[in-house]
């Protein structure tokens, strides 16, 4: 069978998000599809891009091949339709881990949603990109046969908001794939900070609620009469963003609130793991990723007691209320101080357990499963 795939988000510079998500889903969807070809299936894959593929993307080979096309400004209505439309022979299903599937194609239809929280909080959102996510997802929900995400959580957010049937909706949970180099043990000076800090990480938006972390963490430092500990905000610039950025300065720990911008992968464990804690108080979060890979480091996480959060850091969490900057202080307080007592050995084994439930492999073979029933094993 031929599998077409959307590779747009996956073939860019600096994965976050949903580009994480789909870049991961199609490293390891080639790795399954060498073991196909070795049992003898008959599968290949078609990755289509609107630019010549990164080098980190899977290699090329002559069942997993790279389709590169034009025109990428209007590439869901026609760069991506046209050549699916051209290519021959046709693909049995077109897999989109976007929130977007590709118009005016009679092709079978799967794609992906991380989240719904354009829904539940659009005014966190500019108007032109809450237009996009509000009314090309809903009309991808109505023409796609299956729909993959990546919690419990938004599974049922997805089933509730779009009426459609619960068999429909297929939970992958993303996974733990960092590598674990050698540390850097002086990874603060590096990035100019405190040996003791405090670590976030997440796109610079209204939906991660680091307004209201930042408030919380000068509530911390007075109540605890802390000078020695800084606030690490890693996450590019993503929008609406001025409040976030000049709230250090009206909760006056301007000197003490370092944001990072984007990050090296390869720098990341070190700064989780000499992090005093982790700490995401998101309003909504369909998944959130960074809990996983701070739990992997040993490192105490405080999040949100909603959304999808207590399903991704299970019993080894400090749980707060996203919206009370007083319970995210007290939160910070509870992790920094039993960080190295019996209570918080425990919780950092918790993470470690934690963790290994949740594999990109396993995430790939559930969806392929569901993409070889839905495109129906017809032979190449």
């Amino acid at each position: 069978m031929i599998i077409a795939i959307d590779g747009y988000e996956a073939n860019v510079d600096k994965r976050v998000g949903i580009g994480r998500y789909a870049y991961e889903i199609l490293r390891n969807l080639s790795v399954l599809g060498k073991d196909a070809i070795e049992n003898k299936e008959k599968i290949q894959f078609r990755v289509y891009l609107p630019e010549k593929p990164k080098i980190d993307m899977p290699k090329e080979t002559y069942w997993w091949q790279y389709r590169v096309v034009r025109p990428r400004r209007f590439w869901t209505f026609l760069g991506l339709p046209l050549w699916l439309t051209m290519d021959r022979p046709k693909a049995d299903i077109v897999f989109s881990p976007t929130h977007y599937i590709p118009r005016f194609t009679g092709i079978p239809k799967a794609m992906s949603i991380m989240d719904l929280s354009y829904l539940t909080y659009p005014q966190l959102f500019r108007k032109k990109d809450l237009h996009q996510l509000v009314h090309w997802t809903a009309y991808s929900v109505v023409h796609a046969t299956r729909i993959f995400t990546i919690s419990e959580f938004s599974k049922h957010a997805i089933i509730e908001a779009y009426h459609v049937p619960k068999g429909r909706v297929i939970v992958t949970h993303p996974g733990f794939s960092m590598d674990t180099p050698t540390m850097n043990q002086e990874i603060h000076k590096k990035y100019k900070c405190k040996p003791s800090y405090i670590l976030s990480v997440g796109t610079i938006q209204p939906r991660k609620n680091y307004t209201l972390l930042i408030e919380a963490f000068a509530k911390y430092c007075e109540n605890t009469n802390n000078k020695e500990t800084d606030l690490l905000i890693v996450g590019k610039k993503g929008w609406l963003y001025d409040q976030i950025l000049n709230a250090p300065k009206t909760f006056a720990v301007e000197e003490r609130v370092k944001f990072l911008s984007f990050v090296p992968d390869n720098d990341l464990p070190s700064l989780y793991a000499k992090a005093q804690c982790f700490c995401l108080p998101s309003l909504y979060e369909g998944f959130g990723l960074p809990v996983l890979e701070a739990m992997a480091a040993g490192c105490p996480v405080v999040v949100s007691n909603s959304s999808s959060l207590p399903e991704i850091a299970g019993k080894a969490g400090i749980y707060v209320d996203p919206n009370d900057p007083d319970a995210i202080a007290k939160g910070l307080k509870e992790a920094i101080s039993e960080r190295n007592s019996k209570e918080g050995k425990k919780r950092k084994e918790l993470g470690y357990q934690q963790v290994k439930k949740f594999t990109w492999e396993n995430a790939a073979k559930e969806t392929l499963k569901v993409l070889k029933e839905v495109g129906g094993e017809k032979s190449i």
